[in-house]
Formats: structure tokens, C-alpha cells, sequence
């Protein structure tokens, strides 16, 4: 029997395109090829440090909210960052933002977070710029197939 490897999705929603997002994220992730990962969801105010060193990879997904990451994701960073700091040190992440703007602050707030911890971005930063399109659900569910497969693999 194979223990099945944990992707942690921790999805700031509050709109129902948010929502929408991290669905399409679970729905690539949970893709039936994919059989040694274990995927889930939890939203950044309930996520714990627990959750974070269980974790093989993880996917953060966060609006942009004045040039940065929402309020909730920074506080699971303040929360989790010492307690992860050493034993996550290598941990495979991705980034999602849905940015009305460009997501430029949005995406260097969280690199140099990331940085900090000496997590591993192992795919380029997926931002979903302006208005809301149905093909940033489609990138989604794509982005979440390729991170679980890869875990799935061993490639990351």
C-alpha cells in the first residue's frame, strides 16, 4: 500500500469567482491519473502549522487586496513562519493571484516571504489579471494537475 502524499491548497475565498478558483485547483488536483496525492482545501484564518509541516507541496492562492496578499494569508504566514521555519525548509509551492491590477506587489510580498522560509517555487506564479475570465479557471485546474502529478511522481 503507498502512502499518499498531501497537497495543501490554503485559499483565501470570499467571492464566489475566488471560490470558483480554488474549486477548478482541487478539480486538477484530484484528477483521476493522479493516484498517491492526497489534495486539500483550507482557507488561510483556519489553516495551523500542523497543516503546513504534513504538508509535501503546497498551493497558495490569494486575491490582490491594495497591491498585496489579503489580510487572512498574511496572518497564516505570521502564524505558521517559526514553527515551519526549519522543519519545512525546501517545501514545493505555487502561487496563484487574482489580481484586478497587475499583482505585481501582490507577487513580490509573497516571494520574499517564501524566501524567508526557503520554500521552493517549483512553477511560475500563475497571476489572473483584470477582469474575470473562464479561462483562469481552466489555468487553474491545470496549474493543480501539474503540481499533484509532479508530487505524484516524485519530480518535485
Amino acid at each position: 500500500m503507498t502512502t499518499k502524499k498531501n497537497l495543501l491548497l490554503i485559499a483565501h475565498t470570499p467571492s464566489p469567482n475566488l471560490k470558483a478558483l480554488a474549486d477548478a485547483v482541487l478539480r486538477g488536483a484530484q484528477h483521476p491519473d493522479i493516484e498517491a496525492v492526497q489534495a486539500r482545501l483550507i482557507a488561510p484564518l483556519q489553516a495551523t502549522a500542523e497543516d503546513v509541516l504534513t504538508a509535501d507541496a503546497i498551493i497558495l492562492l490569494t486575491p490582490e487586496n491594495l497591491a498585496y496578499m489579503s489580510g487572512a494569508m498574511k496572518d497564516f504566514f505570521d502564524r505558521i513562519y517559526y514553527p515551519c521555519l526549519e522543519e519545512k525548509q525546501g517545501l514545493p509551492c505555487a502561487i496563484i493571484i487574482r489580481a484586478g491590477h497587475d499583482g505585481t506587489g501582490t507577487k513580490r510580498a509573497l516571494e520574499t516571504i517564501l524566501t524567508g522560509l526557503k520554500w521552493r517555487i517549483v512553477q511560475e506564479v500563475l497571476t489572473c489579471r483584470g477582469d474575470f475570465k473562464e479561462e483562469f479557471t481552466a489555468q487553474c485546474e491545470e496549474l493543480g494537475t501539474c503540481i499533484a502529478a509532479s508530487l505524484d511522481a516524485g519530480i518535485i
